[in-house]
């Protein structure tokens, strides 16, 4: 037996059944939208491996994209990574070639190459445009939480796979996957792949009832979420598009902008604590009667000093009003400490609700960078009354960090010098 079959008889044995089509399909789009634990993405990199291990596929090179490059590195690198090793076991290094700085994969049998990149400026996108490999040629791209990223994104994407195959190898062919839990149905991905037909573009649907390998705890706890939370569930355990529906925000606007903090009127920074679930800090300006969503910090699992050390490393700047979650005291101070000027934001009988008002009276621009804020504001709901089916003004609490921290960032603008701060 050949090595290359060695190779894909050890990867067949992992694959669900499911996603069989997605990996025959040679089109020029796979469109793979589905629930959390789906195996959508352990599944394409598995497959990509198994590919570009192939001396079939000589001249095949991939390029991984992800809105903002850096989440490459403990998202997209680690699936293909561990995907290698699954596949190749202790013998990995003799196949395949691991680089950290920059990141980059390369199959020792075949000379294919795997790199990483971003798409979240200008800047990036033209290096996007100038890709060249020393050995083949790019033929496939992979777009890891797809919905993160604009058309025009993937229009640049979509203009770099052209030019004759043939001659560097017949078998090869250009194409296109995206893999993402379908957070909106309005996002423009369903109208280009989902609503027409195209027989260019399979699109697949998944949920973690057709993975074959999740596990018992993983699925009790999905079902939980049916009951607790029925609109969550729908996107992240049916895998189906979010309804429109009680959205509480549809006044905003994804696109690039300038977010030096010159550009404004007013700028400020707010900020909702949290550990198991997001610590939010978003960067927010003030123009011409409309807000300006410029940056966020977006972690989980750090405690107060390793979030502000990472403030500090992206630039936030420390003379600027921080507005918190007056819950927290201590990291508060903590935060003020540190040469902050960090203050609590006061929480009234209603206040919620006035600040979501006090947003929804505005227009909301929103950097492109700001994927965590852009994910969230595609699912930010009013609850439904469970006996009439109604909407009330209560806001579902999940998954609203960054929603929490667009409401503190706003307290300045919204009360004025009648706001309450810890001095």
């Amino acid at each position: 037996m050949t090595t290359a079959a060695k190779i894909e008889f050890k990867a067949s044995a992992q694959f669900n059944p499911v996603f069989r089509p997605v990996n025959e399909w040679r089109g020029r789009y796979r469109i793979l939208k589905g629930s959390a634990g789906s195996g959508k993405s352990v599944n394409i990199a598995q497959d990509y491996i198994a590919k570009l291990s192939d001396p079939a596929y000589t001249g095949a090179n991939l390029l991984v994209v992800r809105k903002i490059e850096e989440t490459n590195r403990d998202s997209t690198f680690a699936e293909l990574q561990a995907a290698i090793y699954r596949m190749f076991g202790p013998y990995a290094d003799r196949f395949w070639k691991v680089n950290l700085n920059p990141l980059a994969l390369e199959c020792k049998i075949t000379g294919n190459r795997i790199i990483f990149r971003g798409v979240k400026d200008q800047r990036q996108r033209e290096k996007v445009k100038s890709i060249t490999f020393k050995n083949g040629k790019l033929v496939w791209i992979w777009c890891e939480e797809a919905t993160e990223l604009l058309s025009e994104d993937v229009d640049i994407l979509d203009d770099r796979l052209r030019g004759n195959l043939n001659e560097l190898n017949p078998n090869l062919y250009y194409q296109i996957t995206m893999t993402f839990n379908p957070v909106s149905a309005t996002h423009w991905i369903k109208g280009r792949y989902f609503d027409k037909a195209d027989p260019d573009v399979l699109a697949h649907h998944s949920t973690y009832k057709t993975n074959r390998f999740i596990d018992p705890a993983y699925f009790r706890r999905m079902e939980r979420r049916k009951e607790e939370d029925p609109e969550g569930y729908r996107v992240y355990g049916l895998g189906e598009w979010g309804e429109l529906g009680g959205l509480i925000l549809t006044n905003f606007e994804v696109h690039d902008f300038k977010t030096g903090k010159d550009n404004f009127d007013a700028f400020y920074y707010g900020q909702d604590f949290g550990y198991n679930h997001a610590d939010a800090i978003l960067g927010v300006g003030w123009k011409d009667g409309e807000v300006y969503i410029c940056s966020e910090i977006y972690v989980f699992e750090k405690d107060t000093e390793e979030i502000i050390s990472l403030a500090k490393q992206n630039k936030v700047d420390q003379r600027i009003e921080m507005f918190c979650d007056s819950a927290e005291p201590d990291r508060i101070k903590t935060w003020s400490k540190a040469g902050f000027r960090a203050y609590p934001v006061k929480k009234e009988p209603g206040s919620v609700k006035a600040q979501i008002d006090w947003l929804k009276g505005r227009k909301i621009h929103i950097h492109p960078s700001c994927v965590n804020v852009l994910k969230e504001v595609q699912q930010w709901k009013w609850k439904k009354d469970p006996t009439s089916g109604l909407y009330i003004d209560e806001p579902v609490e999940f998954m609203d960090d960054a929603m929490a921290a667009l409401r503190y960032s706003v307290e300045r603008l919204r009360r004025g010098s009648s706001i309450e701060v810890l001095k």
